[in-house]
């Protein structure tokens, strides 16, 4: 079998992929604007899993988690393997910015140390 097809297909896959995880050029034959519609709708599914997984980073992000979330992301080539992972970086991300939990906010796991 000719395996040149098989490549040709990849490599345009790869293009939508990088277009809608990555900020890539949205490749030909591809409306633009819902290739954009659809790339902030996997950021918002991202973005409730990772305030889902870690409750202390949402709540330090505050009123502008959408934002926040929305600028880790575009610095990101592409997203880690797996939400725990994502939601570890973006935690990691909002500290190096020195956004951290509100103060006098507890924990979600705190509850549990409690006799």
């Amino acid at each position: 079998m000719n395996e040149e097809p098989r490549r040709r297909l990849a490599e345009r896959q790869g293009r939508v992929v990088a277009a809608l995880v990555a900020g890539g050029e949205v490749p030909e034959g591809f409306d633009a604007e819902r290739m954009r519609v659809q790339a902030w709708s996997l950021v918002a599914k991202r973005r409730s899993v990772v305030a889902r997984l870690r409750p202390d980073a949402a709540a330090a992000a505050g009123d502008d988690l959408a934002a926040l979330f929305a600028a880790y992301a575009a610095e990101r080539a592409e997203p880690p393997s797996g939400y725990r992972a994502d939601a570890d970086d973006f935690a990691a991300w909002l500290r190096r910015r020195a956004r951290t939990r509100p103060a006098g906010s507890r924990l979600w796991w705190s509850r549990l140390l409690r006799r």
